[in-house]
């Protein structure tokens, strides 16, 4: 006879209801520690509209929803349409433009993720300095354009010259920066970074539009009613050019103009991004 066999069948019956309930009691400790640990760390929410409208119906302040704007993620929709809905709601100017900000810092930290690793710049096109010291592409919008319809040609040292009425699609940018922002400019081979123009904007509800002179050379013509920019771009290499936009700079949505871009009805390209405070 083996030793089980000596040990009344009560006694078993014991011993094996106590194992049991010693292997439960652990399987279901470790099983609560495991749910517990992840329920310590709740990751906040991604805010919308819909959340702003709801804070806003709530009676929250403004300056506490700017604050939750800042600090928590959000996906917003700041089109045309998506505007209309957000005012008719009640929401201020101040919350919409905290959104469209938050929105675009987004878009704007995802682009320096991506920033090259070499500050090398060997392709034609405009580039700003991110806060990580290397030059990052301003990617291209398309602009439309007409030479003339606005006011009479002027003509400045023997060369006439025409207002040019430029249109861009949307009411801004993806790339939005802060002051002071230093800006390179690589031409092409023959060309200077003075005959490019810097403008801002005046905005629509669904679209940007300028104007400036044609030629581009002679930035100090531009007067009150036209929106180009003076800047002065220093030259740092060949065909490469640098000019820094500081606080002196008013915040608002900027273009940056090639030259040779005269009537250009079906699409030609303007470097875009936008200052803000």
């Amino acid at each position: 006879m083996n030793l089980l066999s000596r040990i009344p069948r009560a006694v078993l019956a014991v011993l094996l209801l106590v194992v049991l309930l010693l292997v439960g009691g652990r399987s279901g400790l470790a099983q609560q520690n495991s749910t517990e640990g992840p329920l310590m760390e709740v990751a906040p929410k991604t805010l919308s509209n819909d959340s702003i409208v709801r804070m806003v119906k709530a009676g929250l302040g403004d300056e506490l929803i700017v604050q939750t704007i800042q600090a928590q993620p959000g996906r917003y929709n700041t089109d045309a349409d998506a505007l209309v809905v957000l005012k008719e709601a009640g929401v201020s100017d101040r919350l919409i433009t905290a959104m469209m900000n938050k929105s675009r810092r987004q878009i704007t930290a995802a682009h320096e993720a991506l920033a090259p690793v070499t500050p090398e710049v060997n392709e034609i096109g405009v580039y700003y300095k991110d806060r990580n010291g290397n030059w990052v592409p301003v990617e291209p919008e398309i602009v439309h354009i007409k030479s003339g319809g606005w006011v009479k040609s002027t003509v400045t040292h023997g060369i006439i010259k025409q207002d040019r009425n430029g249109h861009i699609n949307g009411r801004e940018s993806k790339l939005v920066l802060q002051r002071p922002i230093q800006i390179l400019i690589y031409v092409p081979e023959g060309i200077s970074a003075t005959e490019y123009d810097l403008v801002k904007f005046r905005l629509n509800s669904n679209s940007r539009e300028f104007r400036t002179l044609t030629g581009g050379v002679f930035h100090s013509t531009g007067g009150a009613d036209r929106d180009e920019v003076k800047f002065t771009p220093e030259k740092t290499a060949p065909r490469t050019y640098q000019f820094t936009m500081d606080q002196k700079v008013d915040g608002g949505e900027y273009g940056i103009l090639p030259p040779g871009t005269g009537n250009v009805t079906n699409g030609g390209k303007i470097y875009t991004f936008a200052i803000v405070e």
